[in-house]
C-alpha cells in the first residue's frame, strides 16, 4: 500500500482525493463568503484568485518554452492545453483547444467539474463563470497580449459545452 508520506509512491487516485479535498473548501469558501456578503462579492472574489492562479500556470508553461514566443497558432494551442492540464485534473473536465484561425483558438469543455459542484451545492443560479478571466490569466503568463476573449456558450446555461474565444494580438506568436 502507498502513503502520501512518500511522493514517488503517492498514486493517482492518492491525489485526486487531495484535489477533492481542496475543492471542497472552495465550494464551502465560496458558499460562505455568498451567504455573508452576496453572490456578487463571491463570484469577484472566486475570478480574482483564479485569474492570479492562471496566470502563474501561464508564466510555468512558458519557462518550459525557454520564455520564447510561441512559434506558430499550433504551438500556442498545445501551450493553453497544457495550462488546463495544470489547472483542471484530466479527470474531471473535458476541454479541448481548437485553432479556428492564425490569430483566434476555441477552447471547447465540455465538462466542467466546478459548474457541476456549483450546480450540487444549489448555487447555479447566482454562480459566474470564471472562465475568461482564467483564459485572460493564462495568456497574460505566457506574455500573448489578448484583443478578444469572450463566452459563445457555457454549460452553465444548459449549452453543450462552454465555448470561449481568445483572439490574441500578432505578437503573441512568431512570424
Amino acid at each position: 500500500m502507498t502513503t502520501m508520506n512518500d511522493p514517488d509512491t503517492t498514486t493517482r487516485a492518492e491525489l485526486m482525493d487531495v484535489y477533492r479535498s481542496w475543492w471542497l473548501h472552495d465550494a464551502r469558501w465560496y458558499q460562505g463568503v455568498a451567504k455573508r456578503f452576496g453572490s456578487a462579492v463571491a463570484n469577484e472574489i472566486n475570478a480574482e484568485a483564479l485569474r492570479f492562479v492562471a496566470t502563474s500556470i501561464g508564466r510555468k508553461v512558458a519557462r518550459q518554452f525557454g520564455g520564447k514566443p510561441a512559434r506558430d497558432v499550433e504551438e500556442l494551442r498545445q501551450r493553453y492545453e497544457m495550462c488546463a492540464d495544470r489547472t483542471f485534473p484530466r479527470e474531471l473536465r473535458d476541454l479541448q483547444a481548437v485553432v479556428l484561425d492564425d490569430d483566434v483558438i476555441e477552447v471547447v469543455m465540455r465538462q466542467n467539474f466546478a459548474v457541476t459542484m456549483v450546480r450540487m451545492a444549489g448555487s447555479l443560479e447566482d454562480y459566474e463563470c470564471p472562465c475568461t478571466e482564467v483564459h485572460a490569466g493564462w495568456s497574460d503568463g505566457l506574455g500573448v497580449p489578448l484583443v478578444e476573449n469572450c463566452s459563445t456558450g457555457c454549460l452553465r446555461f444548459g449549452d453543450p459545452a462552454c465555448r470561449l474565444l481568445i483572439r490574441f494580438k500578432p505578437e503573441g506568436v512568431q512570424s
